[in-house]
């Protein structure tokens, strides 16, 4: 059994896909199939299974999928202690968050961890979802709620704040909103119900809210469709100072309080490197969303 042989098992794994592995490894999908075939052969069981959305594992493909993670990152530990710890971080990280942390926090927190480490590749993979790091889809996870299940370190990053709020120019256009009452007859910006991942979003059930006239799964949405007057939402405190002329609307009848978790694999607290990006990250996220939200 190669090493080439379970890498490339790990990206097909990961990707579902074999161009996509390929474009992962650098090689050509045909390389990667003959990979994969070698492998089989060598544990004398198939390991993919072809579905309408890719390259599923079979059962003999997800236990093997523990035993080459740990292979992997042995091989990671070994290269790490092997070039020292002296220097700056390299390689490439992939962090998955939900969109509000991935479009108005992570950029300018990422971007002055790579300025001092420039041999260093930071992914960020903005998805309304749960992601599977049992599978490796990101190497670490921004989550709005901690985990209750799975070999994972969970480590809270910091609170976060939201408040109602709309565009100056809406807000000239309608009467005074002096209540939550108010709000009837307004037109709503929020999530689609059905697309809610985590309860901790469902914002406008606190707000008595039940009529959403403007939904989207997408917190970037949401905000410009605020910000252009097209109704009032819920917005994260530190996203407001990213438009122009969006307020606070009744922020003392309605205020919450979520918080921020950085999520990893248990066997990843080995790894020095990504002790280090992920000290790194979670003091750039905490000074980052107390600056932000002292501007609104």
């Amino acid at each position: 059994m190669q090493w080439d042989d379970l890498k490339t098992f790990l990206a097909v794994a990961r990707s579902e896909s074999l161009s996509r592995a390929g474009r992962v490894l650098k090689v050509d999908p045909a390389t990667v199939g003959r990979r994969v075939a070698r492998l089989e052969a060598d544990v004398g069981a198939p390991l993919f299974a072809k579905s309408p959305t890719g390259y599923a594992l079979t059962d003999a493909g997800q236990r093997l999928m523990s035993h080459a993670v740990r292979v992997e990152q042995a091989v990671e530990g070994a290269v790490e202690e092997l070039a020292g710890q002296s220097g700056g971080l390299t390689g490439q990280i992939r962090i998955g968050a939900p969109d509000g942390a991935a479009n108005y926090l992570l950029p300018q927190v990422c971007a002055k961890i790579a300025e001092e480490n420039p041999d260093l590749e930071v992914q960020i993979v903005a998805l309304p979802r749960v992601f599977n790091l049992t599978r490796r889809e990101a190497d670490m996870v921004i989550a709005v709620s901690p985990p209750t299940a799975g070999r994972l370190s969970v480590q809270k990053v910091a609170d976060y704040r939201l408040h109602l709020a709309a565009s100056k120019c809406y807000l000239r256009q309608v009467p005074p909103i002096e209540r939550l009452e108010d709000l009837k007859g307004h037109r709503v910006v929020g999530y689609i119900q059905d697309m809610i991942f985590d309860k901790e979003l469902d914002y406008l059930r606190e707000a008595g809210v039940t009529t959403v006239n403007l939904a989207s799964n997408s917190v970037a949405v949401q905000l410009n469709w605020v910000r252009h007057g097209a109704g009032i939402g819920i917005l994260h405190d530190f996203s407001i100072p990213a438009v122009t002329d969006v307020v606070k609307v009744l922020p003392d009848a309605l205020s919450l309080t979520r918080s921020f978790y950085l999520v990893r694999h248990a066997d990843d607290r080995r790894l020095e490197r990504q002790n280090r990006f992920a000290a790194a990250l979670v003091d750039g996220l905490r000074r980052e969303v107390a600056r932000l939200e002292a501007l609104t």
